[in-house]
Order: structure tokens, then sequence, then C-alpha cells
């Protein structure tokens, strides 16, 4: 741990120093307290709908623990506080990920704002997304779902609290109309926020949207996950943690395989979570709704006043 530099508060929660980030390739979530374990592929040719239980055909997980990844200094760009962590399977009997990779994009911001691309999460400078992309890799299946199996550090006996916040404003993530999160602590120490989307081309879009389902966290023993020195290093000994997947795709619609991509993005960060407000859009429209039908009374009212006030000035000749 040599050469750590304590990550500066105004340039974000994972604004690291290179030093740092070179040892995230072990474990690309694992500053963060969690770790991406599994990637799961199942063959959903035989269902019948999204919610469908089991999936279909289950194909043997890749495990990101015997992944090869990418040197983090070929990627880290100061410029955008960004890194790209790129690997695939060190074993590949199949010669699945032979043009193909996973990649996780971590990017640190400094100010406030909404990245370009959509799911256009709502970040603040104490918050950084990461991007998940599969990208080139080969389906074992013809319409292949795949899936992440995420594991995450627990704060005394029971797990992170789940919660869905829904509204009716989809300006930023269309036809969403949702947002999943993890909290930690009471006020909340940390947070996960996602939308429950993921996208199947490169620029996301409504066209290529996925729905993207999480099962519910369940406890885990710790000694069944990989042993992060990343995770030990920054949370000491943990006993307890907590588990939950994530599924991409439905049998229906865009999927992989269509473009042979898939992209997710979450924000993480500490402290309160940013809220998302009534976008300039929405408010716009909800004003004119409501707006219209009053004018119209009001001009309703005016023509009937008028009226009558020409009336009573109406002289009879007789």
């Amino acid at each position: 741990m040599s050469g750590y530099e304590k990550p500066s508060r105004g340039r974000g929660f994972c604004a690291l120093s290179p030093v740092l980030l070179s040892l995230l390739m072990a474990a690309p979530l694992g500053l963060l307290g969690e770790e991406t374990r599994q990637l799961f592929e199942f063959d959903s040719t035989n269902m019948s709908d999204a919610a469908s239980r089991p999936l279909g055909k289950s194909y043997p997980p890749y495990s990101l623990a015997n992944f090869s990844w990418n040197n983090i200094t070929d990627s880290l760009d100061p410029a955008t506080l960004s890194a790209t962590f790129r690997g695939h399977p060190i074993r590949d009997p199949t010669g699945a990920f032979t043009n193909g990779s996973l990649a996780f994009r971590v990017q640190a911001f400094s100010t406030s704002g909404r990245p370009a691309q959509p799911p256009r999460l709502l970040h603040s400078a104490d918050t950084c997304q990461l991007e998940v992309a599969l990208v080139g890799a080969s389906p074992r299946g013809n319409r292949s779902l795949f899936g992440l199996e995420v594991a995450t550090l627990g704060q005394g006996p029971g797990c992170p609290s789940m919660q869905e916040q829904h509204s009716i404003d989809d300006e930023y993530a269309p036809a969403v109309f949702q947002l999943d999160q993890l909290l930690w602590g009471s006020l909340p120490s940390g947070f996960m926020q996602w939308r429950p989307v993921a996208f199947s081309q490169k620029r996301g879009s409504r066209d290529s949207a996925m729905p993207c389902q999480s099962s519910p966290l369940r406890p885990t023993l710790a000694y069944l996950l990989p042993q992060s020195p990343i995770v030990r290093a920054f949370f000491k000994t943990q006993d307890h943690s907590c588990a939950f997947n994530l599924t991409f795709g439905a049998s229906t619609g865009p999927g992989y395989w269509d473009q042979h991509y898939l992209s997710w993005s979450v924000l993480l960060g500490v402290g309160t979570p940013p809220v998302d407000a009534l976008s300039p859009l929405v408010l716009g429209i909800m004003a004119v709704a409501l707006g219209a039908p009053a004018l119209m009374l009001l001009a309703g009212g005016l023509f009937l006043l008028l009226g009558r006030k020409r009336d009573s000035e109406y002289q009879s000749i007789n």
C-alpha cells in the first residue's frame, strides 16, 4: 500500500491516485466494499416472459477471479477522472472471449450533473459511476441472457436495504420511471443507485433498452467470497456480507444477440444519495396541461361577462 494518496473530497469519491487505481486490477469494485463475483449466462429460447423463473438453461458461470485484466495505467485518464478495467478469462476452452471482453469503466465526478449517455444518473462530487460492458463475446446460446452476481459488505447482522423509487419523469431515461438503490446505514453512510435498464447498443436509446432485474439481497458467508486484498485493506476483516444477482434482458425485444453488446451503469457514493427533481421539460408540460384549461375557463368567463355588458347597453327603440 506504499504510495497511497488519500482521495481529495473535492475531486470525488473515486478520484484515486494512479498507484491506488493500479491495485484495483485484482478487484474492480474492491474500494467500494463490493465485488462482482461471476458473470452468468442463460439460454432464454424457451422463456415465455421476462419474469420467468428459472431464467432458462444455465451455462457454467464465468468467475471473475479467473479473469486476466489489462494494465490500468494504459486507460487512466486524469482529464475525465476515469479508468477502464478490461478482462477476459485466463482459460477459455470454448473460445467465447477470443474477440470479446468484459469491461468495468470507473469515472469520478468533480461537480454535480449528468453524463451524456443514458441512463444519465444524477451525480455529485462525492460519487462515481461504474459502467459494465460485455462486448464481442460469443454467446453459448441463440438468445442468451447475461447476469452479474454482486457481493457487498453488510453492517451488523442485516443486509443493506434495497428500495425502489418511482417517478413520472422519464426525460433522462425514456420509459423507465424507476430508480433502484441500496442504502448502508441510517443516514446513510453509503449508497448504490441504478435504473433497471441496460442497453444492447453502444449509443443507448429506447430502441436498445433492455430490462434489468435484481434479486433480493441474501446473506453470504464471508469465507465463500474471494478474499480480495483491496477489501481487506480498506474494510479489515468482515465476517458478514450479502449478495444479489442482476439479470439483463428478456426473451423478447432487444438483447445481447443484436450486436453482441451489453452495457449497464450504476452510481456509488457516500453520504446522502442524489435526489432527482422534476426536469424542466416535465415541469413545462405540466404547466401547459394545467394552465391551458385555466386559461380556457378565464377566457370563457370574460366572454360571458363582456357579452352580458353589451346586452345591458342595448337601448330598445320601443
